[in-house]
């Protein structure tokens, strides 16, 4: 197991010194300069390096803010790669007399803002220059005025409350390490409260059970399995984190595959009926056997299945995109330092196993004696695992057939337990016959949502909501986004969505069904660009805004600017989602 670890931190070492990247004042030398009658604000790209045009913009940030780009005559762009760029060395001059017809004032501040990529695909964050210039006065016009550089984050855009996941890249950027581990330990915390950890938990539970089959579980075997079991899971996502930042992939797509979600959803039926005492699985009696020869043979057995399990479940069960893992994922591609980025989601993720440890702790210190009872009990998780087969296969079959499954789940569940002889677990059973008997009726009637199998039945309030949900228009490419975004007379939101993600049906089903968001949403035309199918389109569209994964929402206001401060990604409830909307749109 050590030789295994140690093998992939050397890959992910590997990966972070294969790439050497310029750093930012090497890729961009910026100066602005007073000369006679204007300010010369020039650019020299170094080799490779290129800026995107639609993000260089000059504002007059004194006495107060306002852009005039579109005011200036702008160096000439040109296309690479599906965006319109510049390359080499840029100049823009800007007069004092527009600076005077813009805003009647004696001194200036001036703001240059612009952000550019490698050839290699590193893209670096926005970054910004700065000039003050008196008109009253008599300086030297050939003087070259003290700047104000920025080379991380631009400091406007932080205080104008950028978004989490930008938050959180500056957080890598400017802390201490041991402050970024602390800090991101804590997002983990919270993640553990979230849906990405719950399918962990009967997994894990299943393990110890079976643990605790043939002799008595102590407090400290409980931990150690939970410790295996959460080590593995750390492991895997930090792998893939490292992965997706460097390479730039959609961090789900690969690991929400159908043929790969289909496998695994096989796996845990194999699993189910193993518990239900149809067969045994077990290694090879030839393994067993060089095993067994060590003292620590069976210790090794159950140690490296645990060890395999939450791995795979860590990369199968619950990958979600939320701030902190995208914001890792952001500072990993923008700097290629895989070392702080991958420990940062190494301890993140260590953070989200604080409650399966817990539950190794309290299983071991509280589970009674191996017996007759444990037989039942490692059933009721073989049930576990069908759910879970059924949850996962969710995000790639049809939603009406999914809502058979659970009805035969439910059904099924609600007459096994039924042979239980004590009463609430026979009252537990008459709920699930009857709610399985409910989403039976629910599944031929057309119902989708599990958690309202008669929803279609409810009609008065059905007919009367359903007019007003949320009306999305797809776009499939940029040219089609920017063709959505000129065209629209109202600010405008993008939501980046997958078949197979849950979180988006959270946000569709749950903030989007919100009376309150829906009159909000009124407000703005709503994009939905559907990245399922992970084409070189979808990949494209995902790049430009730094998403690594659906749900991602963009924003943008009536000038067609981005709002980079509304950005949303993971999951929102309707509450979080309106603080952010009337944040960013007064």
């Amino acid at each position: 197991m050590k030789k295994i670890l140690l093998l992939m931190l050397m890959v992910v070492y590997a990966f972070s010194i294969q790439r050497s990247f310029l750093e930012p004042h090497e890729a961009f030398q910026v100066k602005l300069e007073e000369q006679q009658d204007k300010i010369v604000a020039s650019i020299k790209l170094g080799k490779d390096i290129y800026l995107y045009d639609e993000q260089l913009k000059v504002f007059i940030t004194k006495p107060e803010k306002k852009e005039i780009t579109s005011k200036l005559q702008m160096p000439k762009p040109e296309p690479y790669d599906e965006f319109i760029v510049h390359f080499n060395e840029i100049s823009i001059d800007i007069p004092f007399s527009l600076l005077k017809e813009e805003l009647k004032a004696d001194s200036y501040e001036v703001q240059l803002l612009f952000q550019g990529c490698s050839k290699a695909g590193l893209c670096y964050a926005p970054m910004s220059e700065t000039i003050s210039v008196n008109l009253a006065s008599n300086l030297d016009a050939s003087k070259i005025i003290e700047t104000k550089k920025d080379v991380t984050i631009n400091e406007t855009i932080a205080n104008e409350n950028i978004s989490e996941s930008d938050s959180i890249v500056n957080t890598l950027k400017d802390k201490s390490a041991i402050l970024v581990l602390a800090t991101f330990f804590g997002f983990g915390l919270l993640l553990s409260l979230t849906p990405c950890v719950f399918p962990m938990i009967p997994i894990l539970s299943s393990i110890i059970v079976k643990a605790g089959d043939n002799e008595k579980l102590t407090a400290s075997k409980g931990f150690f399995l939970s410790l295996v079991y959460v080590l593995a899971m750390a492991l895997a996502y930090t792998i893939a984190g490292v992965i997706a930042g460097l390479f730039g992939a959609n961090l789900q797509v690969a690991l929400q595959n159908p043929y790969v979600l289909v496998s695994f959803a096989f796996i845990f039926v194999v699993l189910a009926f193993s518990m239900f005492g149809y067969f045994k699985l077990e290694l090879p009696q030839s393994l067993q056997t060089k095993l067994n020869k060590t003292t620590e043979g069976k210790e090794k057995q159950g140690v490296f299945g645990v060890a395999v399990m939450g791995f795979l479940s860590a990369l199968v069960v619950g990958p979600c995109v939320a701030p902190p893992l995208a914001g890792a994922l952001v500072y990993i591609g923008q700097t290629g330092d895989a070392i702080l980025g991958g420990a940062a989601l190494f301890v993140m993720s260590l953070g989200m196993g604080v409650p399966l440890l817990l539950i190794g702790l309290g299983a071991g210190k509280f589970m009674p004696k191996p017996g007759g009872w444990m037989e039942q009990v490692t059933k009721v998780f073989g049930i576990v695992m069908l759910a879970i087969a059924v949850w996962m296969l969710d995000r790639v079959l049809d939603p009406t057939l999914i809502m058979y499954l659970w009805a035969l789940l439910f059904l099924g569940a609600g007459l096994f337990i039924k042979t239980f002889e004590h009463v609430l677990v026979k009252l537990l059973a008459t709920v699930l016959l009857i709610y399985g008997t409910a989403t039976f009726i629910g599944a031929i009637s057309g119902a989708t949502n599990v958690l309202k199998p008669l929803e279609k039945f409810t009609s008065s309030k059905v007919v009367a909501t359903s007019s007003s949900d949320v009306k999305f228009v797809k776009v499939k490419n940029l040219e089609e986004l920017d063709q959505a975004i000129k065209a629209s007379s109202k600010p405008v939101m993008l939501d980046f969505w997958a078949e197979w993600c849950v979180s988006c049906k959270e946000l569709d089903n749950i903030t989007f069904q919100d009376e309150e968001v829906k009159k909000v949403l009124e407000r703005f035309t709503i994009l939905k660009a559907d990245v399922t199918k992970n084409t070189d389109e979808d990949k494209a569209l995902m790049k430009k805004f730094q998403v690594f994964g659906p749900p991602a929402l963009i924003f943008f206001d009536e000038n067609n600017q981005e709002m980079k401060a509304a950005k949303i990604i993971g999951y929102k409830n309707p509450q979080e989602f309106l603080e952010v909307i009337n944040k960013n749109f007064k």
